[in-house]
């Protein structure tokens, strides 16, 4: 089974679960707002994808950290302990395929999967 981690409200996260829909990919989503972000899993994506993958610089969340904490995020333990406090600071959507772990959207790359 396809688990889907993100927020639901994101719009990334929304494109990514109408596409597994319309593609007839059943799937669990894991609402990190709503249920956490499962520390056990964290340290497994970020192992199978690298922390710096996993963390967005792009986002808002990111964006609105004071400096010193941005600065301090400098290996997978201090950016584990950041996603594990801000949620919204992680790459969404992290998809748990089963063999492996992808992050974010890539319609192409999900098309050659299914």
């Amino acid at each position: 089974m396809i688990i889907l981690y993100g927020i639901a409200n994101c719009d990334t996260v929304k494109k990514a679960r109408a596409w597994l829909t319309a593609h007839g990919q059943p799937h669990e989503f894991h609402d990190f707002k709503k249920n956490g972000v499962p520390a056990d899993k964290l340290a497994l994506w970020a192992q199978a994808v690298g922390w710096d993958r996993l963390l967005n610089r792009k986002g808002t969340t990111w964006r609105k950290l004071d400096a010193a904490t941005q600065a301090n995020v400098t290996d997978d333990v201090t950016a584990l302990a950041l996603m594990q406090a801000h949620a919204s600071v992680i790459k969404r959507p992290v998809v748990d395929w089963g063999p492996d772990i992808t992050v974010g959207f890539d319609a192409a790359a999900w098309a050659a999967r299914v």
